[in-house]
Order: structure tokens, then sequence, then C-alpha cells
């Protein structure tokens, strides 16, 4: 199911529950609409609204960090795809097909990660075959001095690092909210928002009023979903910073 999906099912839930509450006003004997019912109400449900407000402010500060780290992977990723064009570069010509190879794994990388398949989601796996098959090549080349030997070393160390935090950068799209706490972030909202509904006064006013707020709160889930999905989705991971370091590879 998509953040969009699930941020269309709060919305619904939360502004239907505004609207149920307003609908049981209307039928409810007037000993549940006293002032001693409406303090009750009153009380208990300031505490489900903080307990919504500080798990709500602590799934966005965990998405945010979620989504930083992943942006601060990919720009670390970039300069360090540079680094090894660049050591290869003074490994000589014979380094030539490995940089090749390289320019034509970032450009793979570019198309997989920010071009949607027929699902419409990005392909974030990395491929292992392009992978091995580059620190192969850097294997497989013979040093000539103690120099190349030393620059032959440097670059596989810088491949070896390129691919572990490419697959890092995988591993870590799995860090996301946990559908029992959003199931229950959204009851508690729902139970708000009837409360709200119940003790308003039936007019426009309200109404838009309560239907901005279901808005509200169904944005703040989309923001939450879609910063723990960077690479699909609305919130994307800008590409700049590879697509920077390919236009310098081979130089």
């Amino acid at each position: 199911m998509s953040s969009i999906e699930i941020s269309l099912i709060t919305f619904a839930f939360v502004f239907g529950g505004a609207m149920l509450g307003i609908l049981l006003r209307a039928n409810l004997p007037e000993q549940h609409l006293a002032t001693e019912s409406k303090d009750a109400v009153k009380i208990g449900m300031g505490l489900v609204a903080t307990m919504v407000a500080l798990v709500l402010g602590l799934l966005i500060a965990s998405a945010k960090s979620s989504y930083d780290t992943q942006n601060s992977e990919l720009t670390e990723m970039s300069s360090k795809i540079v680094l090894l064009d660049r050591v290869l570069a003074h490994y000589g010509p014979e380094a030539k097909a490995a940089r090749e190879q390289l320019r034509s794994l970032v450009v793979r990388v570019i198309e997989q990660m920010w071009s949607k398949d027929s699902t419409g989601h990005s392909q974030l796996e990395p491929s292992t075959t392009g992978g091995e098959a580059l620190y192969d090549r850097l294997e497989a080349l013979k040093p000539m001095d103690d120099s190349q030997r030393s620059t032959q070393s440097q670059a596989m160390n810088i491949a070896i690092a390129i691919g572990q935090t490419r697959w890092l950068m995988y591993e870590q799209r799995m860090n996301t909210i946990s559908m029992p706490l959003l199931a229950l972030l959204i009851f508690w909202l729902t139970a708000l928002f009837v409360s709200f509904g119940l003790y308003a006064p039936r007019n426009t006013t309200v109404v838009a009023a309560l239907f901005v707020s279901s808005l509200s709160v169904s944005g703040a889930i989309l923001l939450i979903l879609e910063m723990y999905t960077p690479y699909q989705g609305i919130i994307r991971i800008s590409d700049a910073p590879i697509r920077a370091a390919l236009a310098h590879l081979g130089q």
C-alpha cells in the first residue's frame, strides 16, 4: 500500500470520526452533553492529544533522520566514485577499461534508483554482477612498480567502500514505520476527532475547521511515510550528487 493511500485512509477515518461526533451530538440524551460529561471527555481526550503529539513528533524526527542519513550516504558514495576514478587515472592508461566500466556502472545505478519499473517503484537492490565485475577488473591489473601496486590497492579499497555504502543504503530502506504503531496512531486520531465533533456546534465553519485539521494530520502521516522511502514517491532524494560525480568521470 502506497503512502498516499495510507494518508487517504487516515483522512477518511479522522474526518469521518469528526462527522460521526457531530451526528452523535444530535442523537445523544441531554445528560451526555452536560458540563460534567464534557469536562470528563476533555480530560481523557487531552491525554490522548498529548500522546498523539508526542508520537507524531517522534515519528517525524525519526523519518527526517532516516532521510538525511540516506542523502548523506548518497553524497559520500558519489565522492568515493570520483575518488576511485582519479586514483585509476593516476594508475595509468592500463586502467582505462576499468574507468569506462565504472562510468557505465554509475549510469546503471542512476537508471535503477531514479527511474520506475512497471510496478511504479525504483529498483533499489544493488547489481552484484556489475560491482563484482569492476572489482575483478581492478584485481586483474598488472602493476609494473611499487607506485602502481599501491595505487591498485587503494583503488580496490575504495571500490569495496563504495560497495559497502551501496548495500547499506539498500538495507536501510527496511527502516520504516511500524504498521501496528501507525494503526494505533490512526485510532487515537479518530477518537480525538470524534470528541471534537461531539461537542462542536453544527455549522459550516466547524466542519471546515475539522476538514482542514484532518487534512493536516493526514499530511503529517504522508510526510513520515514519504521520508522513509526516499527513492520513490513524492519526496525523493535528488540525484544531483551522483550526476555531478558522473560528469567528472573520465576527465
